[in-house]
């Protein structure tokens, strides 16, 4: 599983830049070599819009501003992605209600077992 992300396009949305770098270093022990970042909703939307991704990391929160807009296109483009957020309760609502949640601080080992359920099953979140 070390190469688990080898060749994979990868769209992390984050606003907080220590957990950014964090996130780049376990995508890129996975073998990642292509990671897009987003800081805002609109970067996101943006980013989105002008490439393909296999998977991507979405930060609930993003300066205050909520990210479902966000997860809306992600899932109109067919990328499978999990929420992060520092909230213990993060009040995802209608159709993401059961998406998977990273709560912070997590391990890298729960980031990267996350992304290896994506990765392999996406199909099973279609329905959510």
């Amino acid at each position: 599983m070390s190469k688990l992300l080898s060749g994979r396009s990868v769209l992390v949305i984050e606003d907080e830049m220590m957990v950014l770098w964090n996130i780049e270093d376990v995508l890129a022990d996975l073998g990642c070599t292509e990671v897009s970042t987003a800081a805002t909703v609109h970067q996101a939307l943006a980013l989105i819009d002008a490439q393909a991704f296999d998977v991507a990391m979405l930060d609930v929160n993003l300066d205050g501003e909520p990210s479902y807009a966000v997860a809306d296109a992600l899932a109109s483009h067919g990328v499978p992605f999990v929420f992060s957020t520092g909230f213990s309760d993060p009040g995802l609502g209608g159709n993401y209600r059961d998406r998977p949640v990273l709560t912070k601080p997590y391990r890298d080992e729960d980031l990267t077992e996350t992304l290896a359920g994506l990765l392999t099953n996406p199909a099973a979140l279609d329905s959510q």
